[in-house]
């Protein structure tokens, strides 16, 4: 049976849980139109989870990819677009390391645009009534990391695989502690990642919709 890779992290900055691994978690050992999902959990560590993430995919030979991180203040589902080589971390990572301005892949490209069908998976989840909306920056923290990662892994060694990145908001027990911040139940994520993930297998040429951003 062919495999879905699902990945969310681990929490970070204090907090005691990530929405994104609460959400895929429970998907390990579902199967999507026939495909089985195996769910990993990555570090919030910059150094390392790179090749955490490179192992796991030469591990699974997954035909889909989907890691998901947590973004705080964010109302929807966020499709990423567009993975930079560059790490300018805000706040330290797990390890305590809050490297500056430097890149996630020394020597690769610039950047890179997700192979997911980004729209199709925008129209689907907003089709079944969960918000979702094309991000154009994964900022420039680990989830920006995981993603040029990931990316980088496909143009260089598997370019037949798709994958990308999604952030997620809080989960409600989390939003009761940061006021005024938006959130979206477990289980609304997790059918999200289901939605995704079929659409993503579906797919082949995404959809030509609006979806940018004025700034």
């Amino acid at each position: 049976m062919q495999r879905i890779l699902v990945t969310g992290i681990e929490p970070f900055d204090g907090e005691t849980i990530n929405p994104s691994w609460e959400a895929v978690r429970v998907l390990d050992g579902e199967e999507i139109d026939g495909h089985l999902v195996v769910a990993r959990q990555l570090p919030c560590v910059i150094a390392e989870v790179g090749a955490v993430l490179t192992a796991a995919i030469e591990e699974l030979d997954p035909v889909l990819v989907l890691c998901l991180g947590q973004a705080g203040g964010r109302a929807d589902i966020s499709i990423e677009r567009v993975a930079i080589n560059v790490v300018d971390a805000r706040i330290p990572d797990n390890a305590g390391r809050q490297p500056v301005d430097e890149p996630v892949i020394a020597g690769g490209p610039a950047a890179y645009f997700s192979t997911l069908p980004i729209k199709a998976l925008v129209r689907a989840l907003r089709d079944a009534g969960i918000p979702a909306s094309v991000s154009q920056t994964a900022g420039t923290y680990n989830c920006n990391a995981i993603f040029y990662t990931l990316s980088h892994h496909i143009a260089t060694r598997r370019p037949r695989l798709r994958g990308g990145f999604i952030h997620v908001p809080y989960l409600p027990s989390m939003a009761t502690r940061h006021p005024g911040a938006p959130s979206l139940a477990r289980e609304t994520v997790t059918q999200a990642v289901r939605i995704m993930a079929a659409t993503a297998l579906a797919v082949a040429s995404d959809i030509k919709a609006g979806g940018g951003a004025v700034h």
